[in-house]
């Protein structure tokens, strides 16, 4: 047995791309232990509720993170519409989740380059974010922008989309799918992408369930959990939904369960475009949240449930408004799937979980 070496890797690395910081503990080439690190991009963005009303910080809740950023406004407003009672138009809970799941499907495609960059694949990386740009140029001919969408309001959303802008979205989903799958099937069927991620990084269907893992990181692990089952919304109209799941465990699973969940999101998004329904995109809202009213909200961010809490003190401003992210609910997982790997794969593990280090310190 070797002597044991603690090895910082992180905050700011080569192969990462989020800014997390591990100090690993190393005998010989097995990492034995993992010590997270957090707070190093803290910017107290909670405590904004004092100084910005509830209408204004549904723009503060966007910038928590650029990558899930529809998903926190979105998140967010439907807390406050809970907090103060608010009934959603029909087609803005259509037009929110479109929104949603095309965010989705930006996330895990932009996921899906990092990886195959990391696997050393360099033209697979610039395939896939050749297929995100026209995700982000769905965003900024629907909503005007690319990463901050600024569309949801308390009450609804700010911009419909209209017929002929819906029909685009779905010729370009479906001119995404056929030159998407080719990158997928050749990505999960590719002899060195299964040699660096079969049996790597595991984290048994137990131990998901005690850690409480979230995400398509617990859903590699078998844990039949998402939170668009619960039929929110739009989502309660869609005729069938079941979550993508795997039972490996470990970082190839993670990698299948991402890549399929792109093409549900563009499965969704066409059901509901078929179905999108008439009338207004968001009603009036007026007064301030009740004193010690609260409300809490459950969201399916792209890496997992997200936990919203909000509480009113009878003004404008609240008194409360808290998030629980998804890679904060995760952080215990990665570190035990970390546990007895080889110091050579710690990078592949951490990519395939997919922290959001903005979303954690917020």
């Amino acid at each position: 047995m070797g002597k044991a070496t603690v090895i910082p890797f992180g905050p700011q690395h080569p192969v990462l791309p989020e800014p997390l910081h591990l100090d690993l503990v190393v005998e010989d080439e097995k990492v034995v232990e993992a010590i997270p690190q957090i707070g190093f991009v803290h910017r107290g963005l909670e405590k904004l509720v004092e100084t910005k009303d509830y209408n204004q910080f549904v723009y503060v809740a966007e910038r928590i993170c650029g990558i899930c950023a529809m998903g926190h406004s979105l998140g967010y407003a439907e807390t406050v519409e809970q907090l103060m009672g608010v009934e959603v138009p029909k087609r803005a809970q259509y037009l929110r989740v479109i929104w949603h799941e095309l965010s989705r499907i930006h996330s895990h495609i932009l996921w899906l380059g990092l990886a195959a960059d990391a696997f050393g694949f360099e033209s697979m990386f610039m395939h896939c974010w050749r297929l995100r740009e026209r995700v982000l140029t769905l965003f900024e001919k629907t909503t005007g922008g690319r990463v901050i969408l600024s569309v949801v309001c308390v009450g609804g959303v700010v911009r419909d989309i209209d017929d002929a802008q819906m029909a685009e979205v779905i010729s370009v989903l479906e001119g995404i799918t056929d030159e998407y799958l080719q990158i997928m099937n050749t990505l999960i069927s590719d002899y060195s992408v299964k040699n660096r991620t079969v049996g790597v990084g595991y984290l048994s269907h137990e131990d998901a369930l005690e850690l409480s893992m979230v995400g398509p990181f617990a859903r590699a692990s078998n844990v039949n959990y998402d939170v668009r089952q619960f039929g929110k919304g739009a989502y309660g109209d869609l005729s069938d939904f079941q979550p993508i799941l795997s039972n490996e465990g470990d970082c190839y699973g993670r990698v299948v369960v991402r890549c399929k969940e792109v093409l549900q999101s563009i499965d969704i998004i066409k059901e509901l475009a078929a179905k999108m329904p008439a009338g207004d995109i968001a009603v009036p809202v007026k007064g301030a949240p009740a004193a010690d009213a609260e409300a809490c909200n459950v969201l399916e961010q792209p890496r997992g449930e997200c936990y919203y809490y909000a509480r009113g003190n009878g003004s404008k401003y609240l008194e409360r408004m808290r998030m629980r992210t998804p890679t904060s609910q995760n952080i215990a997982g990665m570190v035990k799937a970390l546990e007895g790997c080889d110091f050579a794969d710690v990078n592949m593990i951490v990519l395939t979980i997919d922290p959001c280090i903005s979303c954690t310190e917020r």
